[in-house]
């Protein structure tokens, strides 16, 4: 298994509405394809307005895989322009678990 870190910097005074839009039109889209939220969360602490979402995959051919359906599907691609205005930055990291790891 391996875990996905999207990290989403916002525009400042924007991550009420990043999230909203989430909320209401992007998050159902991804879940029925990605598959596997472990959690979507905001920053409260040290690098401030960030949307970060954690997606698990049984591995990195899957993810790949779910990806590109995901960037194919017509929800998706015009939910994209809309919050495309709302983000500074991104950055994605792909975790792998440790031995010990209970989520392995």
């Amino acid at each position: 298994m391996i875990v996905e870190e999207r990290t989403y910097h916002v525009y400042t005074g924007k991550l009420p509405e990043l999230v909203k839009l989430y909320a209401s039109e992007g998050i159902e889209v991804q879940q029925e394809i990605l598959g596997n939220l472990v959690g979507a969360y905001t920053t409260d602490i040290g690098e401030l307005s960030c949307y970060v979402s954690l997606w698990a995959y049984d591995d990195f051919a899957q993810r790949e895989q779910r990806r590109a359906m995901l960037a194919a599907d017509p929800r998706w691609q015009a939910f994209l322009p809309r919050i495309a205005p709302l983000i500074h930055t991104q950055r994605n990291r792909i975790l792998v678990p440790t031995p010990f790891s209970p989520a392995r």
